[in-house]
C-alpha cells in the first residue's frame, strides 16, 4: 500500500497531467479532469488507513457501527480507511483507592484502603459492554467489593467474635478473597484483576482514641501478667534456695512477710528504695 500511495498513484496523476498539457486544444478533456480528481481523493482517503501498534496495544475495528474484530499485531499496517479503529491499552495499570469508611463485622467504623493491578482482558467487552471509561468502572466496583469484604470480618480479635481471620491478621486470605470478588464484578467489562491488596487499615477518627486506650489497657494487662508470673517464680526460687541451703529458717509469718516484700519490689513500677536495718532495740 505504501508503494501504491507514494509511487503508482502519483505517477498516474503526473502522467495524466503530462498528456493533457500536450493537447493541441489547450483544454483538458472532462474524463481526464474526473480521473485526476478521483485519483487525488483516493490517495487522501487511503492515507487515512495507516495504523501503528506498539506492544500491549490493540484496536477495536468498527465498520459503520458494526464491530469487525480486534487488531493486536504489533507493527505498522494499512487497513480499510473506512474502518474506525478505537485504541485500547493492554498494559497493566495501577489503581489506588482512597481509604473509605465502612463498618466491620462487629459494627465498628474503620477506614480501609485498597491498591490493585488490573488490565484489559476482553477488548469487545471493555469497549461496548460498559458506558463509562474502564478506570472509572474499576474504581466504583472496587469500592463496592472492598465494602463487602470488610463487612465480613472484624478489625481485630478484640471484638469478642470467634473468627480465626480478621482484617489485621488475615493477610493473604483477605487479599485473595478481595481479588476474587473484584474479578467477579469486573468480568462483565472484560477486565482482569492481577493483584489486590489492602494498603490502609485503621479505626475511624471518632473511635480511634477509645480503641487506642483499649489497646494500651490490653498491653498493660499482658505486661502485668508476665511480670507477676516472673515475680512469683523468682520469689519461690529464692525461698526454696534459702530453705534448702539452711541460710535461714522461715516460719509462716516470716515467709509471708518475705513474699510480700519481694513481690512489692519485683512488681513495682518504680525502683525500690532500700531500708537498712542496723539492729533491733530491746527494752
Amino acid at each position: 500500500m505504501l508503494f501504491i500511495n507514494f509511487i503508482v498513484l502519483p505517477a498516474i496523476i503526473a502522467f495524466s497531467v503530462l498528456i493533457t498539457s500536450d493537447s493541441s486544444t489547450g483544454m483538458l478533456p472532462a474524463w481526464e479532469i474526473v480521473l485526476i480528481v478521483v485519483l487525488s481523493i483516493s490517495i487522501i482517503i487511503m492515507f487515512g488507513g495507516y495504523m501503528m501498534l506498539e506492544p500491549n496495544e490493540a484496536r477495536a475495528m468498527v465498520f459503520f457501527g458494526k464491530y469487525k474484530g480486534s487488531f493486536v499485531k504489533t507493527g505498522y499496517y494499512w487497513v480499510n480507511p473506512f474502518l474506525r479503529a478505537k485504541k485500547v491499552s493492554l498494559r497493566a495499570l495501577n489503581l489506588d483507592i482512597d481509604p473509605i469508611k465502612v463498618n466491620d463485622k462487629a459494627g465498628n467504623p474503620i477506614m480501609i484502603g485498597l491498591v490493585l493491578v488490573w488490565r484489559v482482558k476482553d477488548i469487545y467487552r471493555v469497549m461496548f459492554e460498559i458506558d463509562t471509561k474502564a478506570q472509572s468502572f474499576v474504581k466504583v466496583q472496587s469500592d463496592a467489593a472492598l465494602r463487602q469484604v470488610a463487612g465480613q470480618y472484624a478489625y481485630d480479635d478484640n471484638a469478642n467474635i470467634n473468627d480465626k481471620i480478621t482484617l489485621r491478621s488475615g493477610g493473604d486470605e483477605i487479599n485473595e478473597q478481595l481479588e476474587e470478588k473484584l474479578n467477579e464484578r469486573l468480568s462483565i467489562a472484560g477486565i482482569e484483576v492481577m493483584e489486590a491488596r489492602i494498603n490502609y487499615l485503621a479505626y475511624a477518627p471518632e473511635i480511634a482514641a477509645v480503641m487506642l486506650r483499649r489497646q494500651q489497657a490490653d498491653a498493660i494487662i499482658s505486661a502485668r501478667e508476665k511480670i507477676v508470673e516472673g515475680a512469683v517464680s523468682m520469689v519461690k526460687m529464692a525461698i526454696d534456695r534459702l530453705s534448702d541451703e539452711k541460710v535461714i529458717d522461715f516460719d509462716e509469718d516470716k515467709k509471708a512477710t518475705m513474699v510480700s516484700n519481694l513481690l512489692v519490689v519485683l512488681c513495682a513500677d518504680e525502683s525500690a528504695q532500700p531500708v537498712i536495718n542496723t539492729g533491733t532495740l530491746h527494752q
